[in-house]
């Protein structure tokens, strides 16, 4: 009895989290240490990163450590993840989810007409090229160890499908109208597409690679945007943070231990119409 529980069970692991102090990274620090993994809390933010982690330890008494990572500077990432094995232990389990909306929302939410190709790039670079650089490192010592699992944050636009331009009138998040910026789309396709290679690339080596692709999530929107958006979804509403964590964890987990190559969608629904 309890062997299917067991199979959740990350007692004795490491994980880390990249963007680990954002609104989902929060969560999905929380889900693994939770389930007794020891947690790296990764961020660009090195007070945020720190602030999560001393919560976790308090929370669920696991080792959890805050650590500042440029994730698209190689050096930093490999000064990151040596940090992580000397302190915590060889790397088990890693959320690739760090992204940026980039310094000037306004840059960022500008037209397909107008869009600055400094910003696609500077956003690009954390969103596609950062979870390549991080993939990278970690990656490779966990294939060296024969074991691991990856598990990618992507998107439904990108991943799925084109934005429905229809949601965006009348929309605002944090008080300025918004929509979804074309590079948003390009960066989460592409992290679809080098999740599918890494998978096959490492799959020999005991390595999983898996991508998380979630709907919409409640963090700032207004009430325009909500109604828009959820009168799309099957469900009839906006994910919460925590249910996306809670696929995080089945992809973590031995749970999935056949699992390796595939776009986990978490969306109420959306992508089955």
């Amino acid at each position: 009895m309890g062997h299917y529980r067991q199979l959740f069970d990350l007692t004795g692991r490491v994980g880390v989290v990249t963007g680990g102090a954002g609104i989902l990274g929060q969560e999905t620090t929380a889900a693994l240490a939770d389930n007794g993994a020891d947690v790296a809390v990764v961020d660009i933010d090195a007070e945020r990163a720190e602030s999560v982690a001393s919560g976790l330890v308090q929370e669920f008494g696991v080792r959890s450590i805050g650590i500042a990572c440029d994730v698209t500077d190689p050096a930093s990432v490999a000064s990151m993840a040596l940090a992580v094995e000397s302190r915590l232990g060889p790397i088990d389990i890693l959320h690739n989810n760090a992204a940026t909306k980039g310094p000037d929302l306004g840059k960022m939410f500008a037209s397909v007409e107008d869009y600055d190709p400094e910003t696609w790039r500077a956003i690009m670079a954390v969103n596609l090229d950062g979870l390549f650089l991080v993939s990278q490192r970690i990656g490779g010592l966990m294939a060296a160890r024969g074991r691991g699992s990856i598990i990618h944050t992507a998107s439904i636009y990108g991943a799925t499908m084109g934005p429905d331009q229809r949601i965006y009138e009348g929309s605002e998040y944090l008080g300025r109208p918004i929509n979804t910026p074309p590079v948003y789309s390009a960066s989460k396709g592409g992290v679809v597409g080098l999740t599918l290679y890494l998978a096959t690339y490492w799959a020999s080596r005991g390595v999983r690679v898996n991508a998380l692709t979630p709907g919409g999530i409640a963090s700032g929107q207004n009430d325009q945007f909500n109604a828009r958006y959820s009168s799309r979804v099957p469900l009839g509403r906006m994910a919460e943070a925590s249910e996306i964590a809670a696929g995080l964890l089945f992809l973590a987990s031995d749970a999935s231990s056949y699992i390796t190559g595939q776009n986990l969608h978490i969306d109420g629904g959306l992508s089955a119409w």
